[in-house]
């Protein structure tokens, strides 16, 4: 019978093995710390890291001057927030990044320290409150409600739309990402930007 050290020193060798033998089909796996240009191509029209990246620095960069910024400045965090989601206006499946999206602009918000952030679970109960049912869909309609539900002063929302064209070999997706700040009690846009991105396959 095999010691327990025999085995060990067995599983050890697999392992070590493993570590050094070629992904099947000759594939080679590579993390982005080992070789950081993993993430610069493009690898469809859809919306990668670095689009993402892209769009939100431009948008937020252009709220960090806002006047909006400069009341919550001045209010000294007493404004509360809320961000709802962003709506997918293109032919493309980017729910999962819009929800990226959300989730960073929402940390940025939090990081800035300028506001006080309603907390997204806190906003799915109200939005079930307000539609009447419990699994209910975020309405666009009715953000301005969820906003007063909510105790928000002000929210935080957006869309993204495209413009799709085609040849015969080759295909453009145009990006337009808008984001807007608007105050809950009037209705009032305080703060609106868009930014631009375009993937095309050839």
């Amino acid at each position: 019978m095999m010691s327990i050290r025999s085995v060990m020193a067995g599983l050890a060798s697999v392992v070590a093995l493993g570590a050094f033998t070629p992904a099947c089909g000759g594939k080679e796996y590579v993390r982005d710390s080992h070789d950081p240009s993993i993430d610069n191509a493009a690898m469809s029209t859809g919306l990668d890291k670095d689009d993402i990246q892209r769009m939100l620095s431009e948008n937020l960069n252009n709220l960090r001057n806002a006047p909006i910024m400069d009341l919550w400045r001045t209010h000294r965090g007493a404004d509360t927030v809320a961000v709802f989601p962003f709506q997918n206006e293109t032919s493309e499946h980017i729910e999962s990044q819009l929800t990226t999206i959300l989730s960073e602009a929402e940390t940025w918000l939090v990081d800035s320290g300028v506001v006080t952030m309603i907390s997204r679970e806190r906003q799915n109960q109200m939005i079930a409150e307000v539609e009447g049912h419990r699994n209910a869909v975020f309405n666009p309609a009715h953000v301005a409600q969820y906003g007063r539900q909510l105790g928000a002063k002000y929210f935080v929302t957006g869309k993204v739309s495209t413009s799709d064209e085609r040849t015969d070999d080759a295909r453009r997706v145009q990006y337009f990402f808008f984001m807007q700040v608007i105050e809950v009690e009037t209705s009032a846009i305080r703060w609106q930007h868009k930014a631009y991105i375009t993937k095309m396959v050839k």
